[in-house]
């Protein structure tokens, strides 16, 4: 959506009530509830965490709440909180929960399991056992390449349980995307599933952690689930270990370990303008504190219900609103693995009906993918339970939103449509949801303790309804401590930019109402499904082919996932030429094809289309399937600024109005935009465009 759609559409934008029945079991019931604690909490930032601290189970040492600022900063310095207690150990041990599921699990194939409370703590204590048997230490690094098991949250709850830092890889990641997280984490030990079912296909989870590790690294051990036990599974001897047969080695009695609040945690790698997947670190107890509160407050979620949050563990979202928050309320989450429309289109409805779940989380991607199969297929499953669905990762199109209302919940459902950062460790917009009026297309408001504002270039101000940058002028639990191992980088990407305030990197607006429109990514990050993908990440990988001179990748807006990248390329022509005249397409004399240069153009055309299918599957081999271009544009010359940095925004505009409309004073050399629109769009007035698609 565009900036000026986006004004129209907040000019327009109605205000829905959440309905009454909703508002009486809210922790948050009203608007003026909301802005009481809000305002509260701002003035005494102190009290506010103090409070959310005390129902926790932790130890509270010394009197400071907050020390320091931003960048460095410390959240109840000195007292000790372990998450794992918080998730497992206080509901275990508690008589009414101890038997409570804490964990469903649903397979593709229709494979169903669970954990009680009772269950999961022994499981996570006898795998913390397993840790420090492959000695393992508070501050040692374990890579988890596994998909949504129930073996997956008790190896990530045994790591925090201990103080060792976990870093979830996303199961579809390449072989080298993987390395990428394992070598620069400087990970002791890889936990594995040996496979994965996707779509009906089996996915081949060992091997691809048996190629990330070719080449220098600190890995030990690589510990393997065997998900699928008739899966024939390579082992390294020594290196490579049995998980059931290690879990029957150790004993189930592991107490949690006394962690200072500000001690890491975890850390999880996204994407950054400069190409390089950036490892954030996040404080174990201050992760806690925040997905806690943002859990309680923006969801209700309370231990009745029945919860499904549809993210990949590999997705920052299911630690923080699953893992963590949700197990810390004691709720009963479901985890699914596979595709949510297999196999059939109405596998989603199927599990919500079967399990009568009341709360869904998930992206806009999916809640547009089954906009697109239809009302029918909605109403064909008994989705009356459902009382709360949300929404993180992209934005929310009014559309979509509209058929949620329809499809859930007899519409009376509340529709919350979230904003946040991997960095931010949780949503620090969001509607409350029994106390904000819904707009369509809104990302809600500021959460209690957090100070957010709409700024020009200079970091003042702007008056609400004018877009500017979006950033948090305050330290708050759950922000992110660093950056694995570059302390400059996280200092020049997030506190550089504005003085004094956390730099989110999108722009925004502010209505008269208060609720923020986030209008999309300043940087060259985009969204597609849910993933953040720097465009840099595709262009190093595009321009180590040897026919690519420059690579150019911007995003295009997509009905169903968000976005989707497309690809510039400018190729080196003597490299085309020497592969058309080896090629046999056309004839090489012409006598097939036509006059000498007739025949040429068709084999220029030919090797064309072969380089844009080896391309797209170099994006795939060195970062994954969902990275793939949806398009590819051969271009005579990129765009550039004078200092020679290609203008990714023209790029943007011709995709986007088949022309340039902004500012061209920049521009090194302004006699190229014609061909370079020629060579995007196409006209039927010209020679064939140069453009391949595939």
């Amino acid at each position: 959506m565009s900036t000026e759609e986006t004004l129209k559409l907040l000019a327009s934008s109605p205000k829905i009530d959440p309905p009454q029945t909703y508002r009486a079991h809210s922790y948050c019931a009203s608007a003026d509830a909301y802005l009481a604690k809000y305002r509260a909490s701002i003035e005494d930032p102190a009290s506010f965490w103090t409070e959310i601290a005390d129902e926790l189970v932790w130890q509270h040492r010394g009197d400071t709440v907050i020390s320091g600022e931003m960048p460095d900063f410390a959240f109840f310095p000195g007292s000790t909180l372990n998450v794992s207690e918080n998730c497992v150990d206080r509901y275990a041990k508690d008589p009414l929960y101890r038997n409570k599921v804490a964990l469903f699990f649903e397979g593709e194939n229709g494979e169903r399991r669970s954990l009680t409370y009772g269950q999961l703590h022994r499981e996570v204590s006898k795998f913390a056992n397993v840790l420090k048997s492959l000695g393992l230490e508070k501050g040692d690094v374990v890579s988890v390449y596994m998909q949504n098991l129930l073996e997956t949250y008790v190896v990530l709850l045994a790591c925090l349980r201990i103080g060792v830092l976990y870093n979830t890889v996303f199961a579809g990641f390449s072989p080298e995307a993987l390395r990428e997280r394992i070598v620069s984490s400087g990970a002791r030990v890889v936990v594995c599933a040996n496979g994965s079912y996707r779509r009906g296909k089996t996915l081949r989870l060992k091997e691809t952690v048996d190629a990330a590790l070719e080449g220098p690294h600190r890995v030990e051990h690589v510990v393997v689930y065997r998900r699928i036990p008739g899966l024939d599974t390579p082992m390294t001897p020594y290196r490579d270990l049995d998980y059931d047969e290690l879990m029957a080695s150790v004993d189930s009695t592991c107490p949690p370990a006394p962690l200072d609040c500000n001690d890491p945690g975890l850390l999880i790698f996204t994407s950054g303008t400069s190409g390089k997947p950036k490892g954030i670190v996040h404080a174990g107890g201050g992760f806690l504190l925040g997905t806690y509160a943002y859990t309680k407050y923006q969801l209700d979620l309370r231990p009745e219900d029945v919860y499904w949050n549809t993210a990949d563990i590999g997705w920052l979202t299911s630690h923080i609103f699953v893992l963590v928050g949700g197990l810390a309320l004691g709720t009963t989450t479901i985890l699914y693995e596979g595709a949510i429309d297999y196999p059939q289109r109405g596998r989603l409805y199927e599990v919500m009906e079967r399990y009568q779940v009341n709360k869904l989380f998930s992206a806009p991607t999916a809640f547009r993918m089954m906009m697109k199969y239809g009302l029918d297929l909605a109403r064909d499953y008994d989705l009356r339970s459902v009382q709360l669905l949300v929404s993180v990762g992209e934005p929310l199109n009014p559309e979509a939103w509209q058929w949620m209302r329809k499809a859930f919940g007899n519409g009376q459902v509340v529709i919350n449509n979230t904003w946040g950062q991997t960095e931010t460790g949780g949503t620090p917009l969001a509607s409350l949801p029994g106390a904000t009026p819904m707009k369509p297309g809104s990302c809600g408001v500021p959460f209690f303790g957090h100070r957010l504002e709409v700024v020009d270039a200079e970091g003042t101000p702007v008056p609400d309804g004018t877009p500017g940058y979006l950033v948090i002028r305050n330290v708050f639990p759950s922000l992110a401590r660093g950056i694995f191992g570059d302390r400059d980088r996280y200092l020049q990407s997030y506190f550089t930019q504005v003085p004094g305030a956390y730099f989110t990197g999108d722009s925004a607006v502010r209505d008269a109402d208060g609720q923020f429109w986030v209008l999309g990514r300043v940087d060259d990050v985009i969204n597609v499904s849910g993933h953040r993908i720097s465009t840099m990440e595709m262009e190093s990988a595009l321009i180590t082919h040897p026919a690519v001179v420059e690579a150019a990748v911007v995003g295009q807006p997509d009905e169903v996932k968000g976005a989707v990248p497309v690809a510039f390329i400018t190729l080196d022509q003597g490299y085309v030429a020497a592969m058309a005249a080896g090629s046999d397409a056309g004839g090489s004399d012409g006598s097939d094809g036509g006059a000498g240069a007739g025949a040429g153009a068709v084999r220029v055309r030919a090797v064309e289309e072969r380089l844009v299918a080896e391309l797209k599957q170099k994006v795939v081999d060195d970062i994954g399937s969902f990275a793939r271009p949806e398009r590819i544009h051969f271009v005579d010359a990129m765009p550039k600024t004078r200092s020679g940095k290609i203008i990714r925004r023209m790029l943007r505009e011709i995709l986007r109005d088949g022309e340039v409309r902004g500012d061209v004073t920049g521009l090194e050399d302004s006699d190229i935009l014609e061909q370079l629109v020629l060579d995007i769009t196409g006209s039927p007035a010209a020679a064939p465009s140069s453009t391949t698609e595939g």
